[in-house]
């Protein structure tokens, strides 16, 4: 990635997060050495009369179209994409008890974030692999 393209990417991630609101904070990105480390914040799953359906997903995500993330159960974590779509992360089984309060790492080496070869990092240290991805397809619950 050029000098000049690396910064219109940082340019792109910042107003991209103004657009969702004053209270949201923007995807951070870093690199070091070429790999991208992202700091992504996470926000409570909301409470809502939808209900998400999971449907196949995919094997990668390019990590400029990640938003933010919100915790969805003990073993998943919800990316929200900046299309607007939602992408569940499902994790190992050896991820029980890590809490990604606050905010969540993400590290790729080649722009695209994949499940059975990338893994999520809390602020706390732990380090979780993505087993899949699903598609979640909301579903208005009457």
């Amino acid at each position: 990635m050029t000098f000049a393209g690396f910064f219109g990417f940082i340019a792109m991630l910042l107003s991209a997060g103004e657009a969702e609101g004053p209270s949201a904070p923007p995807v951070r990105v870093m690199t070091v050495e070429r790999q991208m480390i992202l700091r992504v914040p996470v926000r409570p799953f909301p409470r809502m009369k939808l209900r998400w359906e999971e449907e196949k997903g995919p094997k990668c995500i390019p990590v400029g179209a990640i938003a933010g993330a919100m915790l969805s159960g003990p073993d998943s974590i919800d990316m929200v994409l900046r299309n607007r779509q939602r992408v569940r992360a499902k994790l190992d089984r050896d991820c029980e008890g890590l809490d990604f309060y606050g905010s969540l790492y993400l590290q790729s080496d080649d722009g695209q974030f994949c499940a059975r070869r990338d893994s999520i990092r809390s602020r706390m240290g732990g380090t979780c692999r993505i087993e899949k991805f699903r598609m979640l397809v909301p579903k208005v619950e009457r």
